[in-house]
């Protein structure tokens, strides 16, 4: 049975939008441009401590190809019997100034007001192929990681592509970032101990905006949590990937749509907004500590790793964590799973080291 900690970290987590895609064979043999059909059964590439919850969400959840004609079905499913945000640490939604005569930009902020010392903070950003996703069904499980930090959590209902394209996102989640920083004071924040965060789309929406934030000079990061970030458009468009990756929850074609929606043109593109593409993006020099996690058959993975080592060889301290046999969201899915509590343990971990005051 499906603990309770699972249960509710499944349902945030599915309609977040950190994992809302579910990949069939057929799907990832038809879009994986020059890869091959997986040999074999599917599921022997999945750690075995991933297999029962995976095919569980497969039953619950209806197939449904992402595209122009399916995007608003997406954006309205719910799970039945969503948990309700708890009375502590409080929250509220706020309605702050956006940038540059853009629409005012929803926040929900978690366990804020000023009590004496001023916490650590993280500007939270959902996730959902730049395309779908809600930052209130992210309230239960950031109010759990507040709890756990004694941290001020800020997360963004930034605009979504394709609607609007880059940069109206990144602009809407600097906005946030900005009034965190310029408002610590009365949210209970320390303005030196910002970190960005994000899972997925989330993911690649944080590494844009600590590129953001360093090269505008305004709002200093003590670090960035890229949890199974989506860092390149090329990924399944003109890059291929071995057929075992990508091949459950997000998949090359789902890949193709996200990022040709959020650039407004087609994915892998000869050329790309400067900042909408943190793996194209040249300097990496002066960025926040990082934190990169994903699993080993994760569309992602290979993007990953390569920023990653970017990263290092621009001198920014950064922690590579690859779950063997993880798929996309994996951590979600199976939050009871050994492996996905060292996963979230060690993210946790890399917190609360940029978050001790200096």
């Amino acid at each position: 049975m499906m603990t309770t900690n699972r249960r509710l970290l499944l349902q945030g987590a599915l309609t977040a939008g950190a994992a809302v895609v579910f990949g069939r064979a057929s799907q990832v043999a038809a879009a994986t441009a020059g890869a091959s059909a997986p040999t074999g059964d599917p599921l022997s590439y999945v750690n075995p401590q991933f297999r029962q919850p995976l095919e569980t969400v497969f039953k619950a959840v209806p197939e449904m190809k992402l595209d122009t004609a399916s995007l608003a079905a997406r954006r309205s499913f719910r799970f039945p019997g969503m948990p309700q945000p708890a009375a502590t640490p409080p929250w509220e939604r706020r309605l702050i100034k956006g940038r540059g005569g853009a629409p005012d930009v929803p926040v929900f902020v978690i366990n804020g007001g000023a009590r004496g010392t001023a916490r650590p903070a993280i500007l939270q950003i959902h996730g959902g192929g730049y395309v779908t996703g809600r930052a209130e069904d992210a309230i239960v499980a950031n109010q759990a990681m507040a709890r756990e930090l004694d941290c001020v959590i800020v997360s963004v209902d930034y605009r979504l592509a394709p609607e609007t394209p880059f940069p109206g996102s990144l602009e809407d989640n600097y906005a946030a970032l900005k009034w965190l920083h310029d408002q610590a004071a009365t949210l209970g924040a320390d303005p030196a101990r910002i970190a960005v965060m994000g899972e997925s789309a989330g993911g690649g929406h944080a590494a844009m905006l600590a590129i953001a934030a360093r090269d505008r000079g305004e709002v200093p990061l003590a670090g960035q949590v890229l949890i199974y970030p989506m860092l390149d458009d090329r990924t399944g468009s003109t890059r291929a990937v071995p057929a075992h990756i990508g091949h459950y929850v997000w998949t090359p074609e789902s890949n193709r749509f996200g990022w040709t929606a959020l650039l407004g043109r087609p994915a892998g593109s000869a050329r790309v907004p400067y900042g909408a593409v943190p793996a194209r993006v040249a300097d990496l020099a002066g960025l926040p500590p990082a934190f990169i996690g994903v699993g080993s058959i994760d569309l992602f993975v290979q993007e990953d790793v390569e920023y990653a080592n970017r990263l290092i060889g621009a001198g920014v301290p950064t922690e590579l964590y690859v779950v063997p046999g993880g798929y996309h969201g994996f951590d979600f899915i199976c939050a009871d799973a050994p492996l996905a509590r060292q996963f979230r343990a060690a993210w946790l971990a890399m917190l609360r080291r940029v978050f001790q005051p200096t």
